[in-house]
């Protein structure tokens, strides 16, 4: 039992068909500050279940598995227990993946060459409520950004928006965290995050990630 301002440690499962894989990533992030991997499993429908009964902070999901894809488990989870964040851990540097993940509710998507620190970081990063993509994916989100087809007229949902939330979204989209948009805006971080739950509410979404593409969508941010 901690004691002063000292939070909780940060519990997570694993899910994955590789074994020596998931066993050494279980093990590595054992040993990290702030985190405790509270389960793992060998598949989609395994992943669900698990994810189900032990609610935890943060679920990493490969892609490809057998019995259900990670793309569907991830749906699965945020249906059954919506405040569980999900990363998307996986091999596959295909956009394709990459956006339906960004669809189904992931906030994060790593590549599984990414450095255990990088993992572990991301999944802090993901339970503070914020969102992350490697760098390498980056620039294909950004172009498929760039390329969407834009509305001749204000989305009906952006209507819903006040002044200060259209200012946060726009903030939000341009890869802010909730620090750097409260210290931008003079407002507290904790402000910042009511403003951006209540931002994925009225526009209908469920990750920050679904809001940055919706903002360029929507015209309401452009990318250089």
């Amino acid at each position: 039992m901690g004691v002063g301002p000292a939070k909780e440690s940060v519990r997570v499962v694993v899910v994955d068909d590789q074994e020596l894989f998931r066993r050494g990533l279980t093990m590595l992030l054992g040993i990290e500050d702030g985190i405790e991997v509270v389960g793992e499993a060998s598949n989609g429908v395994d992943g669900v279940a698990l994810a189900i009964s032990s609610v935890p902070d943060v679920v990493l999901l490969d892609v490809r598995m057998p019995k259900q894809s990670g793309i569907e488990a991830c749906v699965a989870i945020k249906e059954a227990v919506p405040m569980t964040k999900i990363i998307m851990l996986t091999v596959s540097d295909d956009e394709a993946d990459l956006y339906e993940a960004v669809k189904s509710g992931a906030s994060g998507y790593l590549l599984k060459d990414s450095s255990i620190e990088e993992v572990a970081q991301g999944i802090r990063v993901v339970a503070d409520g914020q969102s992350l993509i490697s760098p390498s994916m980056a620039a294909k989100l950004i172009d498929e950004f760039k390329t969407m087809s834009k509305p001749d007229r204000p989305d009906a949902l952006a209507l819903k928006l006040t002044d200060r939330e259209l200012e946060v979204l726009r903030f939000v989209a341009r890869g802010l965290s909730n620090r750097d948009v409260g210290v931008q805006l003079a407002i507290s971080e904790n402000t910042v995050k009511n403003h951006v739950r209540n931002i994925l509410e009225k526009l209908q979404l469920h990750s920050r990630m679904e809001a940055v593409m919706y903002a360029v969508r929507a015209k309401l941010v452009e990318l250089d």
